[in-house]
């Protein structure tokens, strides 16, 4: 009996100890962190493509000056201040996930990066470029919850995964505001594993940052809501076309990414890091010669193009799906920052539009959000993560046993065009580089005089 009261005064020890408490309100805090960023990305980008059209409307000069200056801009401050911040920021998160060196790590995720990633992504929206804030988003949240660590010491399971991994998460969840979403593809994506160390801090960091978002912009879906049915049995013949085609679209369009690794795709890798700000150049005027054979439809995110198809409003021009592919294409190899999500739904979206006469008895609206969700599955090769995601943005709750059949489709038939995930491809270079960079800095290093 007299143990009694010792057991219970250590417990209370435990409850009352200030160092979980502080290293909660810090993950706490973080997690705020992360929704207010992604809340205000989407508010800059908003000012900026409503920036870049204001331009558009009143010089009809700025959709072919914006691109090719403002890539070549861009492209110089990413090689100039922001090393780090190119391309989407998923292939960096998923290469700090695989790396245990402290230094390597913070040269793919640190507050500078986050700052630049977040800056330079809203210049390219303001100039056009075919790019998406939510993969940025990712990068960000990663950024902000790993640089807790340095402010106080975390348990080392939450400092290797747990905090990129929950940081990540949040950042889908609210960039998109689809907080499943976020888990799904923390799992299925960035770690491409379940670790019960990690779960309920992605759960919680998820619900936070989704609160954070919610209570400042509302609750809404990303692409507005479809009232599409399939309700006869003879409409489920949009199932496979959708789900092949969009596979297949979205794996070749993963191929041609990856192509830059080997053969032509080399030569025009070199010819970009011999003169990145010539090459992104050249790149924008691709960029704004899309833009004016879709009149202006492919400059920017296609956001506005996804959603009046999901909706049914009204339709781009036919060969917007086409276009788009090559504007996101010119865009992403100069190696600036920006996603890859918003582009990628949008050409999905104009695509599920051109397949519309095939199946003619289907809803129209039906067809857009299988093809994107196929498509999306396509490039990712994340099935899982599209299905939720494309289902959480278009509120589709009736389309998903069709959707679910859809995305793993499209996984299937891209598999077959392109076997390489494409974000953990895309990933190596930057692990590479990291690596590369430590090995150096040792190498430099002066010898310390023997004892």
């Amino acid at each position: 009996m007299p143990a009694l009261p010792l057991i219970r005064k250590r417990r209370l020890y435990r409850w009352a100890r200030p160092e979980p408490w502080l290293r909660n309100f810090l993950f706490w805090g973080g997690a705020i962190a992360v929704g207010l960023a992604a809340v205000a990305f989407a508010g800059g980008s908003d000012v900026a493509l409503a920036a870049f059209r204001w331009l558009a409307q009143h010089n009809a000069a700025w959709p072919w000056i914006a691109p090719p200056l403002g890539l070549a801009a861009i492209a110089f401050a990413t090689q100039r201040w922001f090393p780090g911040t190119q391309g989407s920021g998923i292939p960096q998160t998923i290469a700090a996930l695989g790396v245990r060196d402290p230094a390597i790590r913070n040269r793919l995720l640190s507050m500078r990066i986050a700052v630049g990633k977040l800056l330079l992504t809203l210049v390219a929206l303001g100039t056009g470029a075919s790019v998406g804030r939510e993969g940025p988003t990712v990068q960000i949240g990663a950024s902000i919850m790993h640089s807790l660590a340095r402010w106080r010491r975390f348990p080392a399971a939450d400092l290797e995964r747990g905090l990129i991994l929950a940081g990540g998460a949040a950042g889908i969840a609210a960039a998109f505001n689809t907080p499943l979403a976020g888990v799904v593809f923390a799992i299925e994506e960035l770690s491409r594993s379940f670790e019960d160390r990690s779960s309920g801090t992605i759960y919680m960091a998820v619900i936070i940052a989704g609160v954070t978002s919610v209570a400042l912009v509302g609750n809404y879906t990303y692409f507005g809501t479809t009232s599409a049915v399939m309700a006869d049995a003879h409409m489920w013949l949009a199932v496979p076309i959708c789900g092949i085609a969009g596979g297949v679209c979205g794996g070749s369009f993963s191929r041609l990414m990856l192509a830059m690794r080997s053969g032509a795709g080399m030569r025009l890798a070199g010819l970009r890091d011999r003169g990145p700000v010539r090459f992104a150049l050249g790149c924008g005027l691709v960029v704004a010669l899309c833009g004016w054979l879709s009149h202006g439809a492919t400059l920017g995110t296609g956001y506005e193009q996804a959603r009046a198809l999901v909706q049914q409003q009204g339709t781009p021009p036919f060969d917007f799906a086409p276009l788009k592919v090559l504007a996101t294409f010119a865009t992403y190899v100069t190696g600036i920052p920006g996603g890859l999500f918003s582009p990628s739904l949008a050409i999905g979206a104009g695509l599920g539009g051109m397949l519309t006469p095939l199946a003619p008895s289907t809803p129209s609206g039906a067809m857009v959000v299988l093809t994107m969700a196929a498509y999306f599955s396509g490039v990712v090769q994340a099935p899982l993560t599209a299905l939720v995601i494309v289902s959480e943005m278009t509120g589709a709750r009736a389309l998903t046993l069709p959707l679910m059949a859809a995305t793993y489709l499209g996984r299937g038939a891209s598999a077959m065009l392109c076997r390489e995930s494409l974000y953990r491809a895309l990933a190596v270079p930057f692990l590479g580089s990291a690596h590369a960079e430590r090995q150096e800095q040792r190498a430099s290093a002066p010898e310390r005089p023997a004892a």
